[in-house]
């Protein structure tokens, strides 16, 4: 064998992935960390969707006027205290029924949930009332 296949480092760079990789991981932790943060509030507006929803249609079948509130609370599980449901429009059988629902969302994964703060996510949704 004459040693072709063995290789040396005659210029000293055996440490140079090491550092690559000291310099680069930071960025790519912090980077995956705001994926999921991301994740989490997408998460949270399809819930507050979904709570506009829950709360119209309450609003549309019973006229107390709690029970848009429960109702989003109970179709949602997201937390009562950053929660506000505000409904308008309410009138006679056939008229519309308006849910506005706003929702504090935390931020609360490391790095990036400090950087960033609470979001305020809103969403609206209308609905015929029956009774």
């Amino acid at each position: 064998m004459n040693g072709e296949g063995l290789r040396t480092n005659p210029r000293g760079e055996e440490g140079q992935s090491t550092v690559e990789l000291a310099l680069v991981l930071p960025l790519v932790v912090v980077v995956l960390l705001a994926v999921v943060q991301v994740g989490l509030v997408v998460r949270d507006q399809v819930l507050v969707v979904h709570a506009a929803r829950e709360a119209a249609r309450e609003a549309a079948v019973q006229p107390a006027a709690d029970a848009a509130r429960q109702a989003a609370l109970a179709g949602s599980g997201l937390d009562g205290e950053r929660l506000d449901v505000d409904v308008s429009g309410r009138g006679a059988a056939g008229s519309r029924v308006r849910a506005q629902v706003r929702y504090r969302t935390p931020t609360r994964v490391p790095l990036v949930g400090a950087a960033v703060g609470d979001l305020t996510l809103e969403a609206t949704a209308t609905m015929r009332v029956e009774r």
